[in-house]
């Protein structure tokens, strides 16, 4: 660290030059300034250690914004105690500190910017200060909160506009127009999900920790190659029944606005009653499952046992119903709790063999994998978390298309590996055929009946996952057919090209549409293009790390006991039964 000294004659381009490094300099060097005088053309401080003979005085020059440092007296005598927190390290200063800090990672945590001061300055900041130093830096680079909301209906225009087809929405509370909710889906992904993707339909949301808070709640799909494929997203004031309903509300409007009859659908979810009930609401005729990483998560977490976890995907696995019952019974065996807990979510909900629609042998949802890509921005104004997502959105887009136009299989190459590793499996089976369709297939450990007339293997696996098994294939070779035309669509590579075939186009800066939106008409003369943020803000304390699901809303709590008087309702830390009698008696 440099050593920060000063001389007479020094000059500075300007007063708030000077300001900055006298600062700086008594940050570093550990010694508290009292400023007797400071306005645009003179500058007077001294030492505010009592009895410390160092005084600095600086000037204006004329006719020019320099300042210079006219006289400086006196050494420090003071002992610059670094121990003590320092009345210069503002949160203006904190905040230039951490600036580009900040920049490179949103993330910066208060107690790294703690860390760093400490380590850089030898000095020691309030908590308090160096979390209102980000906000303030966040703020400063990114925009405020509430600019975020009163830009977010000219920022909906500029997606309709440069993305036309795509649906864009704001809706809001209240005469003073407070934000409540807000719906954005992209033309090139509906389109996208309607032409090239597998009919499954993956919802979740994720908590915001901006200012006024909120969740995003997403649904996503799966590409020809398994992979994530964002249909929609919105961003609402508040989780509950009605902004689940509103969500799929406005995500069947979507997809009826681009086809003529939505396919039969597949939702998988955490299995919140509010999710349940509005699918069955806006989507009758689909089907419902739940996520088996989000069940086997609140297994693990309920017990603490990872052989219940193992056993619990086994069983969601099994495509018999013999093979499931036995999985339930190791279950039971490791732990009886487990398998009484387990009763509260329906097999016909998670597990395979019972499932009436089709997964595709997705078992789970992929919202965990989108919900990483905004968990850097969750505490940015919600302009730059839905920038952020359209950035990403259309680097994906891009990637996939290029990436996709170097394949020359029929099929996406893990649905190609499949098929090949069936293949090789199966040229080791013994194919009696019964008739045109109807085959019996023979392996070392088991007999196999394939129709190939209905897609259908005493397996499971070819209905299930929509590929010919093994043996099916074994069946289809024999009878010279070719076993990708048994292939469902969606895992063909002209699927997945289908899937990216639409390009999300970029959107001009804010500078540029903050302008077109002010030429449109003043601001103060229609007052209801403002959108204003909802009225609760973030409450003080640190935030919840997850959200919270409904099976802990709905946990018996566990209720305190006191050691000292017996009672309930608080501990022995807490306890006034002591202190009350003590003043009773006083």
């Amino acid at each position: 660290m440099e050593d920060h000294n000063f001389v007479v004659g020094q000059e500075f381009p300007d007063v708030k030059a000077f300001r900055s490094a006298i600062k700086e300099a008594a940050i570093a060097q550990h010694f508290e300034l009292r400023i007797i005088k400071s306005d645009l053309i003179r500058y007077f401080a001294k030492c505010a250690t009592e009895g410390c003979p160092w005084r600095i005085r600086a000037v204006k020059l004329p006719n020019a914004p320099t300042f210079t440092i006219r006289s400086l007296d006196g050494t420090h005598t003071c002992g610059k105690n670094a121990q003590n927190g320092h009345h210069q390290a503002s949160v203006d200063w904190i905040v230039g500190f951490i600036e580009e800090r900040l920049r490179e990672n949103i993330n910066y945590k208060p107690k790294d910017i703690l860390h760093d001061i400490q380590k850089q300055y030898g000095i020691t900041i309030p908590y308090k200060q160096a979390w209102r130093a980000k906000e303030r830096g966040l703020a400063a680079i990114y925009g405020s909160s509430e600019e975020g909301y009163c830009l977010l209906p000219a920022y909906c225009e500029q997606i309709k506009k440069t993305n036309p087809g795509s649906i864009a929405e704001v809706f809001t509370a209240g005469a003073d127009n407070r934000f409540q909710r807000l719906f954005v889906s992209f033309y090139a992904s509906i389109y996208g999900f309607l032409n090239g993707c597998l009919p499954i339909v993956g919802l979740g949301g994720v908590q915001l920790k901006s200012k006024y808070l909120g969740t995003l709640l997403s649904a996503t799909s799966f590409d020809a190659d398994g992979g994530l494929f964002p249909l929609a997203f919105g961003v609402v004031d508040a989780e509950n029944d009605e902004s689940w309903m509103w969500f799929l509300s406005e995500l069947h409007k979507a997809l009826e606005m681009n086809t003529e009859m939505i396919p039969q659908l597949t939702f998988i979810s955490d299995g919140q009653k509010s999710i349940g009930d509005a699918i069955k609401r806006k989507f009758p005729s689909s089907s419902h499952a739940f996520c088996m990483r989000h069940l086997s998560e609140s297994i693990g977490k309920e017990f603490k046992n990872s052989r219940l976890v193992h056993l619990l995907w086994k069983a969601a696995y099994s495509t018999t119903t013999i093979g499931f019952k036995e999985k339930l019974a190791e279950i039971e065996e490791v732990s009886s709790e487990a398998a009484k807990w387990l009763q509260q979510f329906p097999p016909s909900c998670w597990a395979l063999v019972y499932f009436e629609g089709m997964r595709y042998g997705h078992l789970s949802s992929n919202i965990g994998e989108f919900n990483r890509w905004i968990l850097e921005a969750r505490e940015l104004p919600i302009i730059q978390v839905i920038e952020l997502i359209h950035s990403k959105l259309m680097a994906e887009f891009e990637e996939r298309r290029s990436k996709s136009s170097s394949w020359f299989s029929v099929l996406s190459p893990s649905a190609e590996k499949r098929m090949m590793d069936a293949i090789n499996t199966g040229s080791s089976y013994q194919v009696l055929r019964s008739d045109e369709v109807e085959f019996e297939v023979l392996s070392a450990e088991r007999s196999d009946i394939v129709n190939i007339g209905t897609h259908c293997c005493s397996c499971r696996d070819w209905q299930l996952h929509g590929i010919p098994c093994s043996h099916a294939v074994a069946a289809l070779v024999t009878s010279r057919k070719d076993v990708y035309a048994f292939t469902e669509k969606y895992f063909t590579v002209a699927s997945y090209r289908e899937a990216y075939s639409e390009a999300i186009h970029p959107i001009p800066g804010k500078i540029e549409w903050k302008k077109e939106k002010e030429g449109e008409a003043p601001l103060d003369d229609d007052d209801t293009r403002i959108v204003r943020p909802p009225k609760f803000r973030r409450p003080p304390g640190r935030p919840e790390k997850k959200r919270i699901c409904i099976e802990d809303l709905n946990r018996e709590r566990h209720t305190v006991h006191c050691s000292r008087c017996n009672q309930t309702g608080h501990y022995k830390t807490t306890c006034k039964a002591e202190i009350m009698k003590s003043i009773e008696q006083f």
